[in-house]
């Protein structure tokens, strides 16, 4: 067989996700204004959100509309999401709207089942990760998954693969289309916290609808 040094890799199918770094400073607003939310029962239950989520978890709380704006998150989000977009299809999204946000807190042995999310854009960034998520049970298991969250779209297939395990780190937000479906498995062995944050958006409706051209 002769050398074809052209030769590149490419992905025609499946969707793309997007890996950003969030701000230093960001990280701590959005955790001290969890702290708080955290001591302030009235508040964490007037913002209560696990009876609309899928999560088996210690707690899950939506973010206020005015921190959202005056902590820069908003505007971090949209300009992602943006530059996602850009890369990924080469067009400038014009609007960027909130449905919601919400952050989740988990502690061993809790999990979130597959699920997948509303609007057109969907993500997740880790704010707290335990120095350890354990040991695999099963220490003939070649993967470990705990604490890990699965991303997964379609079957197996040859040059084709139907899941992404991300192992959670601190300061990192993944950004993916709603419909891709996930799950965040358990950890064991720790008293230590889980802490991610999520959000659901729309974008320009013309440019998330393909049959629309």
């Amino acid at each position: 067989m002769s050398q074809n040094n052209e030769l590149k890799v490419i992905k025609p199918f499946g969707p793309s996700i997007a890996r950003v770094k969030i701000p230093n400073d960001l990280i701590d607003s959005l955790n001290k204004y969890i702290e708080n939310i955290i001591l302030d029962k009235k508040k964490s239950e007037d913002l209560d959100n696990g009876n609309t989520l899928a999560g088996h978890v210690t707690q899950e709380f939506k973010l206020e509309e005015n921190f959202l704006s005056s902590s820069g998150f908003l505007k971090f989000l949209a300009s992602s999401v943006s530059s996602w977009i850009k890369i990924s299809e080469n067009k400038e999204i014009k609007e960027f709207k909130m449905i919601k946000s919400w952050v989740v807190r988990q502690f061993q042995n809790e999990y979130n089942p597959v699920h997948w999310h509303g609007g057109h854009i969907s993500g997740v960034g880790y704010l707290k990760v335990p120095s350890s998520l354990g040991n695999n049970p099963q220490k003939n298991k070649k993967y470990n998954k705990n604490g890990k969250i699965e991303l997964l779209h379609g079957s197996k297939q040859f040059l084709s693969g139907s899941s992404l395990s991300i192992t959670p780190e601190v300061g990192y937000f993944y950004f993916f289309p709603h419909y891709l479906m996930h799950a965040v498995y358990p950890f064991y062995g720790t008293d230590e916290e889980r802490r991610s944050v999520s959000f659901n958006a729309f974008i320009d409706e013309k440019i998330f609808n393909v049959y629309s051209n």
